[in-house]
């Protein structure tokens, strides 16, 4: 039976999924219907059930109240909650006025659960990349604001507060360093911002940051937050385009890339991909840093699996990336290199490459590399060495070692328990999905009943 909104539509209903540059086929994907029925929804034509609804408040973050007063068009949508990042207004002000805005949301608990339930939105990555390939920069990062004068030796201390975060991040897991990051952004960093600074100075803190802001950002991907973990990525994309620094954006763009993989989004994950690579090349990044960058597009083209479908030209050009990636890291460390790629050590690249090798089918090499990656990493990098104990996994499994392959990933269950990082245990049940051919033999049956064990206490 159709409603009273029949022949007015529902405008605030299609302004709230536009808000989150939404397609109408991406929304529906959200909630779980076709196309043709969020079609009728938003013309009013078709009822709403109660289950979607609900849905609706989750997937565009905002009170199911919020949802009933848009669904009998008597309030407009409210734009305040959503704190994309705006690239039209590259000023200052903006920049730091929107950045203080996710920041601070996150410390309001009706926000912060409406912020954690926000849906990973495809669409938004592509206005992102235009605006950071082909937008101008602020025309000065100077400010005379209300704040306390800001110096060189204050982002120093945000550089170095990150470290502190990342060693922690490193051993313990997303989880427990991200409430103690959100904290330090509100309480110290965006004071900072306000404050008064000359160009020199506001470009270093606009670059400290976006640096942490996308470290944010990573801690809500690790925690399997992917709308929020988005929201920070683009915000520090907006930070580093204000400082106008391409070395910074590659960075950024990079775990951007990270992600679109996790989300299985192939095609936005070479677009990413090669966006950083190329801004890495125009900020003559050093020879590590333009390895990983390298490293990460292979491993974005390769996310298609073409090994599984026998695409040996697909195979060759990412060979090729895989060829130069080497070339360009085994050049060594640069006294350019940013301190944020410590952790891009030859462990880490390894791994990586591993990786890529096993997507487009060199099992044996893939193994060889994620092996190495795991004894390096050991106890003093955990949840690395559980991922590349899961990598491994992959490998051996490729190469039809039914038994090695489930005792690693045994082995990075028990690792990933000690972690408060949900991505990992979600890495080892993808892995148990490969296991489908094998359902009935006693190792598999053993390793699903650990696992199911593992993951229930």
């Amino acid at each position: 039976m159709g409603e009273t909104t029949g022949r007015r539509g529902r405008p605030e209903l299609v302004r709230a999924r536009k808000r989150l540059g939404m397609s109408q086929v991406e929304a529906a994907e959200a909630l779980l219907v076709t196309p043709t029925t969020l079609s009728r929804w938003e013309r009013g034509s078709q009822e709403i059930r109660p289950v979607y609804r609900a849905r609706m408040a989750a997937v565009f973050g905002v009170s199911p109240e919020q949802v009933e007063r848009w669904l009998e068009c008597t309030e407009p949508v409210a734009t305040e909650l959503w704190p994309l990042p705006d690239f039209a207004d590259m000023s200052i002000e903006s920049t730091v006025k929107a950045a203080e805005k996710l920041w601070r949301s996150e410390l309001d608990l009706e926000r912060r659960h409406m912020l954690a339930a926000l849906p990973f939105v495809p669409a938004a990555v592509d206005g992102w990349l235009s605006s950071w390939s082909y937008g101008a920069p602020a025309t000065s990062v100077a400010s005379q604001g209300s704040g306390r004068t800001v110096g060189l030796s204050d982002v120093q201390r945000i550089d170095e507060m990150r470290r502190t975060f990342s060693r922690m991040d490193h051993q313990y897991g997303g989880g427990l360093v991200r409430p103690a990051v959100v904290e330090y952004l509100n309480t110290t960093v965006a004071p900072l911002l306000r404050g008064s600074y000359d160009d020199r100075v506001g470009s270093a803190l606009m670059t400290a940051a976006a640096t942490l802001t996308a470290f944010a950002g990573w801690t809500a991907f690790d925690t399997g937050r992917q709308g929020l973990a988005q929201h920070y990525y683009g915000q520090a994309l907006k930070l580093a385009k204000t400082a106008d620094d391409q070395l910074t954006g590659a960075y950024v763009l990079t775990w951007m890339t990270y992600q679109a993989i996790h989300l299985n989004q192939p095609a936005r994950a070479s677009l990413v991909a090669r966006a950083a690579v190329e801004s890495a090349r125009k900020a003559e990044a050093p020879p590590r840093v333009l390895g990983m960058f390298l490293v990460r597009q292979a491993w974005a083209e390769a996310s298609t699996r073409p090994a599984d479908s026998g695409d040996r030209h697909k195979i060759r050009q990412i060979e090729a990336l895989l060829g130069e990636a080497e070339r360009v890291y085994a050049k060594g460390k640069s006294d350019r290199d940013p301190d944020w790629a410590t952790n891009w050590d030859e462990p880490q690249f390894g791994g990586e490459l591993g990786t890529v090798w096993e997507l487009i089918g060199d099992n044996a090499r893939a193994a060889d590399y994620a092996e190495q990656a795991v004894r390096a990493f050991a106890t003093a990098r955990p949840r690395s060495a559980a991922l590349n104990r899961i990598a491994t996994a992959h490998a051996y499994l490729g190469m039809g070692e039914l038994e090695q392959a489930v005792d690693a990933a045994r082995k990075a269950v028990a690792e990933g328990r000690t972690l408060n990082s949900p991505r990992t245990i979600e890495r080892v049940k993808r892995f148990d999905k490969r296991l489908k051919p094998y359902e009935k033999t006693i190792q598999v049956r053993e390793f699903r009943a650990y696992l199911d064990h593992a993951t229930a206490v």
